[in-house]
């Protein structure tokens, strides 16, 4: 292969072609002495050009043509061609391949040396195209995916094992000499992917004939299947040794916590392991401090929600309640609170199970129902270590809302959390665990519901054309409130490789907020919780979480299908809002009779 290298040098081609000027030139000269990085590199550095201009560039004074890596896929026989720490120490990857000929995508093709080197590690002749060199970066990263990684380790893991069918309890797996041992090797590659994969949750499950390892990313489990099943009990095993649980007890379920570091990043583990009919199943949460968002405009809070829930957790009494299914990001949004209350002159203590993250300067306990340290013993504890601020992480019984809601009332901020549908439904849920009426309705001062739902992959969203009966499912949504659908431009992701042909990347959250006002306080104190729910929907600065997530959709950041989930989970229409508000009514009269 002939390249053309005598084109001038390449600083005086860009001042040539007005990109840069000669005070800029001799600068990035100046400061390539002292870095010692090529200089078109440092001209990106100091911000002279992009990589875009260095690529075209690079190619016209070489005579060659510029690769998009964005748009390209990897091709399994082009990675196993180039070894990874081959392509990242030369800076290439192979982008085609065939029996007579090979395209080599390259961020330096001024390097020499790398060239000879790679032209003599192929067997055919070679074409070098240029690529930028972030897009390379990213490029490698899929290309060489943990996926062979995980499956060679494996491979590797079930031929030291043997042929025994259990592991036994003396098998060579001291923590302190297994960094280089396959289960522990396994162990890493597996947390390495799912940092890659922004995954916060890893099952590990052991099936008939095959060990499972599923990944929740955006709320959704994507699946690994490996054949090497034997080497389940090994990897468990490994798992409770760095968790500190029971090895030699595999018929209960235990619960475990760990520290874990991958990818230049430390991060807690919460396992939880459970005996199952073909071997113990693990699942892993990642909890990440350094992904951890403690701001409410951070998490995707609408501007209106939360100064109204700001005021709310400023108030020097009562109880706020944060509520919805697990996994939709009520911790965060608790946390996120306290972030904003904790300082100097306010004493602020949790009960939690389990402590998920470490705040500075809050006493958080960690409940025990073993050792009877539950939400109602420990919440009694702090209400006599003088706090201004408590957290109960989950109100579960009516002995924990009682103490809580009394708290509320003897001048202690109160936070919590609930599993219901929505805010509306939440007081309902205290009055039927037994809690009066009236101390709901002097206690609670608002109620936050939440769900997480999927965003548009912005890589692929293209504009999306609702159908008749969608148009109709909207307007229900709406409940008679101006939207603005006639101008909206709804969006749905097509999939691509960004986010892994879903269409979604990341999620946000959506809300509603219930202030306890006046004329619903009566309500309740009257024990008429349909009237209550009732005048909760007539309150028009009250909107629900379908409204919410419609907004999101009309702006284009979600789809309309997740609008229709959500909506068709809460059976978020007028007409089922009435059933459920007498339904609702019927329950809670009786029970403020009772």
């Amino acid at each position: 292969m002939e390249l053309s290298k005598k084109k001038g040098k390449f600083g005086d081609m860009l001042v040539a072609n007005g990109m840069i000027s000669d005070q800029q030139l001799k600068l990035a000269l100046s400061e390539q002495v002292s870095t010692g990085k090529k200089i078109g590199q440092t001209l990106v550095d100091l911000g002279f050009v992009d990589e875009d201009q260095l690529a075209e560039v690079q190619a016209q004074q070489m005579g060659l043509q510029v690769a998009k890596l964005t748009e390209l896929e990897p091709k399994l026989d082009c990675r196993e061609l180039m070894a990874e720490a081959l392509a990242r120490r030369y800076r290439a990857v192979v982008i085609e391949a065939s029996d007579a000929h090979i395209v080599l995508g390259m961020a330096d093709p001024s390097d020499i040396f790398a060239l000879d080197e790679l032209q003599n590690l192929f067997d055919r002749p070679v074409t070098v195209q240029v690529v930028r060199d972030s897009d390379l970066n990213e490029y490698l990263d899929r290309a060489y995916k943990n996926e062979v990684n995980l499956s060679s380790i494996a491979i590797e893991l079930e031929t030291e094992l043997g042929f025994e069918e259990e592991l036994e309890l003396d098998a060579d797996l001291d923590v302190d000499d297994a960094s280089d041992a396959p289960v522990f090797r396994l162990i890493q590659s597996i947390f390495d992917d799912a940092i890659t994969a922004r995954a916060s949750d890893i099952h590990i499950e052991p099936d008939e004939s095959v060990l499972r390892i599923r990944m929740r990313v955006d709320g959704t489990l994507q699946e690994k299947i490996m054949k090497e099943k034997r080497i389940a009990p090994a990897l468990v095993m490994r798992l409770k040794i760095m968790s500190s649980l029971d090895i030699s007890e595999k018929r209960k379920p235990q619960d475990g916590r760990f520290p874990m570091s991958t990818k230049n990043k430390a991060f807690d583990v919460r396992i939880s392991t459970l005996p199952t009919q073909f071997g113990e199943s693990v699942v892993m949460r990642i909890l990440d401090q350094s992904a951890l968002k403690l701001d409410l405009a951070e998490i995707g809070m609408p501007v209106g929600i939360m100064r109204r829930f700001e005021i709310l957790i400023k108030r020097p009494h009562g109880i706020v309640l944060v509520t919805g299914p697990t996994g939709s990001g009520k911790t965060t949004t608790l946390y996120s609170a306290l972030s904003q209350l904790n300082k100097p002159g306010i004493k602020i203590i949790t009960a939690e199970d389990p402590v998920e993250y470490r705040l500075p300067r809050v006493q958080q306990v960690q409940v025990n129902e073993k050792i009877d340290l539950t939400f109602t013993s420990v919440l009694r504890s702090a209400l006599r270590q003088d706090p201004d601020v408590v957290l109960v992480g989950e109100i579960r019984d009516k002995a924990t809302s009682e103490i809580a809601l009394k708290a509320a009332m003897t001048g202690h901020l109160v936070l919590s959390s609930l599993h219901t549908n929505d805010a509306v439904s939440s007081a309902v849920r205290l009055i039927d665990m037994g809690a009066p009426a009236y101390l709901v309705s002097a206690s609670v001062n608002g109620v936050l519901a939440q769900r997480l739902v999927r965003k548009n992959c912005e890589h692929c969203a293209v504009l999306y054309t609702p159908t008749d009966e969608e148009n109709a499912w909207l307007i229900s949504i709406t409940d008679g409130r101006d939207f603005g659908l006639e101008s909206a431009q709804f969006k749905h992701g097509e999939g691509c490789r960004h986010c892994n042909k879903t269409g979604f990347f990341g999620r946000i959250g959506v809300y509603e907020l219930l202030e306890m006002t006046k004329p619903l306080q009566d309500k309740l104190r009257q024990g008429d919780v349909s009237g209550f729910a009732r005048e909760a929907y007539r309150d028009h600065e009250y909107e629900t979480l379908a409204m919410c997530a419609l907004r999101y959709a009309i702006a284009g950041t979600i789809c309309l299908q997740e609008v229709f989930r959500l909506a068709t989970s809460l059976d978020d229409h007028t007409m089922a809002r009435a059933d459920d508000a007498d339904s609702a009514g019927t329950k809670g009269s009786q029970a403020a009779g009772a």
